[in-house]
């Protein structure tokens, strides 16, 4: 296992026998972990490593959401499910939320999620983006909240995974 940093990203190569072509990457704990064949060169391995780099980063910045798709979903996901009643003047991810994944402010149809969602499934994604149009139509978590929530497909699954990525993070966020 050889420990490196590429182009500001922390690498880890593992290096096995039972790997005879294939290269592959993946993301563990802050850094890039490359698992590579052992009979590969350190050369091969070295434009390997740059490769996978390059790759995982590009998928990465694929899956981020821009402020104007979040604009754009929050439209279908208000049509789809709130009968297109919910209707933010603004959507935007932010990186100063450290207590929640979210946040509304009916008053002035804003909404702001993490940027700590970014990378999550986007059915994860959408539930809390669903969430905070809830809140333009009800500010509290009372029933008619809940009952407003209620169509989503996968509620209980993303309020689940939310709570299992705090817990695991030790983080004290909260959907609520």
């Amino acid at each position: 296992m050889v420990q490196t940093v590429v182009d500001g990203v922390p690498v880890e190569v593992r290096r096995s026998a039972r790997r005879r072509r294939t290269v592959s990457a993946y993301r563990h704990e802050g850094r890039l972990v490359v698992l590579v064949p052992a009979r590969m060169s350190r050369a091969e391995e070295g434009e390997w490593v740059r490769t996978m780099v390059a790759r995982v980063a590009a998928s990465e910045q694929r899956r981020q959401r821009s402020d104007g798709d979040l604009v754009s979903r929050a439209a279908e996901l208000s049509k789809a499910y709130l009968d297109g009643r919910a209707v933010p003047t603004s959507v935007r991810w932010v990186g100063n939320q450290s207590s929640r994944w979210g946040s509304c402010t009916p008053a002035e149809g804003t909404i702001r999620l993490s940027d700590r969602l970014q990378g999550m499934p986007g059915w994860v994604v959408d539930y809390v983006l669903l969430h905070e149009l809830a809140h333009l139509l009800q500010p509290g978590h009372g029933p008619e909240f809940w009952a407003l929530l209620a169509p989503y497909p996968r509620l209980e699954r993303a309020r689940g995974y939310l709570q299992g990525v705090s817990a695991a993070s030790g983080l004290d966020l909260s959907d609520e």
